[in-house]
Order: structure tokens, then sequence, then C-alpha cells
């Protein structure tokens, strides 16, 4: 195996595994920052040694080996350790007490990382600071990547980071698993934090891109090792399952030069079979652990009536209307109500959904939504008022900071005008 070949070949082992050498570093270290540098030095090392001594057999392992015996050196070396000792031998009763470095080495890790995706999903930080805090430590992705992905500087995206480690250490955040009493909420913010890193790159907000497929795997990946981490958490599968079947769509979703498809539009022999069937195996897993369907999994039950329907006209968009109205009340937003309103047009007819849609007009939330004009521009072109279309296709065309969308809805505002 050539250099490039082994450079590629770490690059991959380290985007599936530093998650959990950060994580293994961090628990013995209970200094986040200092465990990112020791497993970039793992990572320096694997550069330096694979394309000399060949790719081990297990390079995650080698990693975690490298790694962690590092973080045993920085901890013989620190000049508290005698005091720490000294302290922990008295609690112990006056025993002498000598960690047990080589045990370090073997300890499990999946625990550790399970702490870890709480840290880096903290409340404390803004939903972008979580983001891109969760792609570091978690997805390997480098400072530059983050910057890319996110269309942001990077000295903007390395600020962000930093500011994001120095909230955490300055509010003394824990590196443990949340207790009962306040799991529930923390879960959310994690779950919020995969599903925005997925949605920004499955209708990207700005740039000349309308995905960004990068983003969309990495947030599927970390919805899946969150299931593994989690099984016993139903909304943890119904993200997944939310992820696997938007995820089916990719290829189907734009056309040969990058313009989008409507979903109506899309040729459904595209549709990934596979990821639709890992998505409504994990909806069927959230089902059978009970209690009421989170927005999550509500939202995939909506995804999963597209993804079961092999024309559009065989979709059932009474079940969708009825869907949307539960996820209104479980989570109430304008946001909703206006996928509601689309899905009552299709149910009941446009002059139903425009009446939905026309009464989140004064919505200050969707004051600066593009997605709110085009879905008032559509309805008004099908009940035949294609000069207030026009208006609202262009409105929606000035709202939007992507460039294939922007492309998409004047091509609908001219299609209005002739």
């Amino acid at each position: 195996m050539g250099e490039p070949e082994v450079h590629r070949t770490v690059e991959a082992v380290w985007r599936m595994e530093s998650g959990r050498v950060i994580a293994g570093l961090t628990a013995m270290l209970r200094d986040l920052g200092q465990a990112e540098e020791l497993a970039q030095d793992a990572l320096v090392a694997a550069l330096e040694q694979w394309p000399r001594d060949g790719v081990p057999a297990n390079p995650g392992a080698w990693l975690m080996t490298v790694a962690k015996r590092r973080a045993v050196d920085a901890l013989r070396r620190r000049q508290t350790q005698d005091r720490k000792l000294a302290e922990l031998g008295r609690d112990l009763g006056d025993e002498e007490f000598t960690p047990d470095f080589d045990a370090a080495l073997d300890e499990p890790i999946e625990d550790d990382l399970l702490r870890l995706i709480f840290v880096a999903c903290h409340p404390i930080l803004a939903p972008h600071a979580r983001a891109a805090l969760t792609l570091r430590l978690l997805g390997g992705l480098t400072t530059g990547e983050i910057a890319r992905a996110f269309l942001a500087s990077e000295p903007a995206i390395a600020q962000r980071i930093t500011r994001a480690k120095q909230t955490l250490a300055a509010a003394h955040v824990p590196f443990e698993v949340p207790a009962p009493a306040e799991r529930a909420e923390r879960l959310a913010s994690v779950l919020e934090v995969i599903y925005l890193i997925f949605n920004e790159g499955y209708s990207a907000t700005a740039g000349d891109d309308w995905m960004r497929p990068a983003l969309c795997a990495e947030a599927l990946r970390l919805a899946r090792v969150l299931q593994g981490l989690m099984p016993e958490e139903a909304e943890v599968h119904g993200l997944a399952a939310l992820l696997e079947i938007q995820a089916s769509r990719t290829a189907a979703r734009t056309g040969p030069d990058g313009e989008p498809i409507l979903l109506n539009d899309q040729d459904r022999s595209r549709w990934d079979q596979l990821l639709i069937r890992r998505g409504l195996a994990a909806l069927d897993r959230a089902r059978a652990l009970g209690g009421d369907p989170g927005p999550y999994a509500l939202q995939a039950e909506i995804a999963a009536c597209h993804a079961r329907a092999r024309t559009p006209e065989e979709t059932d968009w009474a079940r969708i209307a009825a869907r949307y109205a539960e996820l209104a009340r479980v989570v109430p937003s304008p946001v909703v109500e206006l996928n509601r309103a689309v899905a009552v047009s299709f149910a009941d007819g446009p002059a139903a959904g425009l009446e939905l849609a026309r009464a989140l007009a004064d919505e200050p939330a969707l004051a600066q939504y593009h997605l709110l004009p085009s879905v008032l521009g559509d309805l008004l072109a099908k009940l035949g008022h294609h000069d207030e279309a026009r208006a609202e296709f262009e409105r929606a065309a000035a709202l939007t900071g992507n460039a294939r969308e922007r492309a998409l809805l004047l091509d609908r505002a001219a299609a209005c005008a002739g």
C-alpha cells in the first residue's frame, strides 16, 4: 500500500475512532482540551509510522493504545500528582494508594463515549457551537472541514470551538451521563444537534449547493452510534429512523447539474432501499419501546409514509396531515403548521391548504422564512392565481440564502408569468 493510500486509511480510521479516543482520554485526564491534544498526537504518530511499518491489524485499538500511553505519561508528569495521591490515601483510611495505569489502557470506553456526547452537546452552549464541537470531537473533522461545511471562515469556527470548550470548563460541566432528573432535557439537546447537522447537509441554508452529503453522512453515523449506546431510548431510534429515510432520497434530490428536484418529481427508483429498510426497522424499535411517540418518531412516521409510496399518487396524505397535527400538539411550531398546510393541500385540496398557510402570514417566526411564500406561491399557482403566485415565488427567492434554491424559485416565478 503506497503512502497516499495509507494516509487515506489513517483519515478514514480517524473519522471513525477519534470520538472514542478523545472520550477515553477525557475519562482518564478529566481535561477535554488536553485529551484532544493527545488524541491529535496519536494521529500524527499514525501518519508517521503506518506508511513505514504498515497499517496495524486493529488500527482503532492502535490509536487508542498510543493515546492512552501518552495520557499515562502526562498524568505521571503532573506536578500535583503526589498531592492528589496523598489526599486519596487519606480518603481511603491512610492506606497506600497507587493508580493502576496499566489497567487504564484496557478499560472499556463505550460509557466514556456516551459521556463525551453529552458534554459536547451540553445545552449551556448555543446550538451551532454544539454542532461545531460535536463534529470536531466526535466526527474527527478538521476546523477547515467544519468551516467549509457551514460556509464560515476557519478562524470563526476555531474561535467557536475554543469558546465552547472554555464555556464548558468555566461551568465545571462534569464528564458524566446526566442524572435521571435532567436526562430528558440533556438527551433532547443531543438529538437537536444531530438533527441540526443533518438538516444543514440535507437542505443547505446558504451557498451554491443544495445539499452537502458529507454532513448528512456524519449526522447519520452519530445517530447510529447513539442507537448503540442508548438502545432503550425510543426517541433515539425515532431520530435514526427519520435520518435513515430522509437520507435514502439523496441521489434523487438533485439533477445532473446539482439543481434541486422536489419530492413529487423525484425518480423513486433511485431511493436507497437499504436505508429505507434500516429506517423502518428503527421506527419499529421506537414503537416497540412504548409510550407516546416523540417529535422525531412522529416525523419518522411521516417520512415512512413517503417511503412506502411507490408513486406520488399512492402517498397517504390524510395520514401525513394527521401526524403533523399530532406533531403540532407535541411541539407547537409555525413551521410544523406550515408543513401541515402542505399535507392538507394534498389531502383535501389546495384551497384548504392555502387557508391554513395564509393564517400563518403574521407569524413573527416566519417573517424571514422563505418556505412560507414558497408554499403560498405553489398553492396559488395550483388554484390558477398566477400573478399572486409569481409575487410569492419572487419573495421566497429574495429570502433564501441558497443559490440553487433561489434559481428554482425564480424559475417557478417565470413559469407563472409565462
